[in-house]
């Protein structure tokens, strides 16, 4: 289950990015006193008491609005506040309310969100008394804040952890069913390559960019072993906006990312890898999934007996950072090496889950580090003592050393590429940690 989303709304600098950054207790999003900077939309996972939720940060809400920019933040916006299970109506407490804010208000209330309004500027006490003209708007009591001092924020937090869906018996993920995502940029071939694999039309396929919708789990069974494969969507209600594909692509790939076990990017083999695909690939870096690389629509594209290594050889040097990931060219449209995706998924999926005996991981320690010791630092000599793995999915290490904060981002990569090599991680983010000895 994807954690809960909070969207911050309101006008135009009535303090949203402020706030979102107080909760995320750093500067993620810009802020500036210039109305419409917020454009894009922040996103970011904030942790209160223990509780972990997502929040995303929206441009300036101005309804009505003949300028295009206002139009595209307002499409935007709306369908955060659609997606979202809980909205955050932030208020100018010194302004007052005004048509725009009732605006607002009606379209949550029409949409029946559940919604907390936040009347924001109140630095001190005396501008408590000024909160309660924000009642008219039929949302409940404001809750007093102020995003720049820090006051309020603690009960604002409690109030939106109390709020915060509570996780039902029928959403508990079964065991022993490997969850695929599905992700890609919109008419990449998802919901094609899914009704292949099925050998039915149960997703709706056309030539239309982002024609998928709603979110679907589809349920399936292949050689003996069950998966539940999530197309890219993730609209819970039905929402006609004018989009912003890759706004899109964004929220919906974040999302089936964090449902899934193993990622599959989808990649439109006549385009080759697009910044919207590194863009999802640091998305599931970041998550720590495992994943792997379709070249998808590999019919379309004049080969001979070297096509697909040099093809491969671009990839991997587009995606560096990636080069762990393996890659399989495959056509949706034929059927070209379907099943083998499947394959592939399963071993990318054991390698995840893979633990290695304490013996043979200090054995390779000590070859790898007989090969290349890491560079001194601070006229300290760096010493490789002991390793262990402590957890898997993801494979995470713990290396005992002398100086554990030495130890540079070239050497642990190193040690990094050396684990997949000798014990199969191909596919597999590793973490390694470093203590003191």
């Amino acid at each position: 289950m994807s954690l809960p989303l909070i969207a911050i709304v309101g006008q135009p600098n009535v303090g949203k990015s402020s706030l979102f950054n107080r909760f995320m207790k750093k500067r993620l999003a810009v802020v500036d006193s210039e109305p419409g900077v917020t454009r894009d939309r922040n996103y970011g996972v904030c942790d209160w008491n223990g509780i972990e939720f997502r929040l995303v940060d929206t441009g300036g809400l101005v309804p009505e609005s003949k300028n295009q920019m206002e139009q595209l933040i307002y499409d935007q916006t709306a369908f955060a506040i659609n997606e979202a299970d809980l909205v955050l109506l932030v208020l100018d407490t010194q302004l007052g309310v005004d048509n725009v804010d009732k605006r607002i208000a009606r379209d949550i209330q029409k949409a029946g969100l559940a919604c907390i309004l936040v009347a924001n500027k109140v630095d001190s006490e005396k501008y408590d008394p000024d909160i309660y003209e924000f009642l008219n708007l039929g949302l409940g009591e404001p809750f007093p804040v102020s995003a720049t001092v820090g006051r309020g924020i603690g009960e604002l937090l409690d109030e939106i952890v109390a709020r915060l869906p509570v996780r039902k018996d029928d959403e508990i993920i079964e065991t022993g069913v490997i969850r695929v995502a599905l992700v890609g940029r919109p008419n990449v071939g998802k919901s094609s390559y899914i009704n292949k694999l099925l050998g039915e039309e149960r997703l709706i396929v056309s030539p239309t960019a982002g024609t998928t919708r709603d979110s679907v789990d589809t349920p399936f069974e292949f050689n003996g072993r069950k998966y539940i494969l999530i197309d890219t969507a993730g609209l819970r209600r039905k929402y006609k906006v004018v989009e912003n594909i890759e706004f899109y692509t964004n929220l919906r790939a974040e999302k089936a990312i964090e449902d899934c076990d193993i990622v599959v990017l989808l990649i439109d083999a006549v385009d080759g890898v697009t910044a919207q695909d590194q863009r999802i690939l640091s998305q599931v870096l970041e998550k720590r999934r495992a994943a792997v690389l379709a070249i998808n629509k590999w019919d379309l594209i004049e080969k001979d007996g070297k096509t697909a290594d040099e093809y491969s050889v671009v990839i991997k040097s587009r995606l560096a950072k990636f080069a762990y990931l393996p890659i399989i060219y495959i056509s949706a449209l034929t059927g070209q090496r379907i099943d083998k995706v499947m394959d592939l998924v399963n071993k990318v999926y054991e390698n995840h889950h893979r633990r290695i005996a304490t013996a043979p991981l200090n054995d390779f320690l000590a070859e790898v580090f007989a090969r290349r010791k890491p560079p001194a630092k601070q006229r300290k000599y760096i010493q490789m003592k002991y390793i262990t793995q402590t957890e898997s999915a993801p494979p995470t290490f713990i290396i005992f050393t002398n100086h554990p904060r030495l130890v540079d981002k070239s050497y642990i990569h190193y040690l990094s590429n050396q684990l997949r090599a000798r014990f199969d991680f191909e596919g597999v983010p590793i973490r390694i940690k470093f203590r003191q000895k």
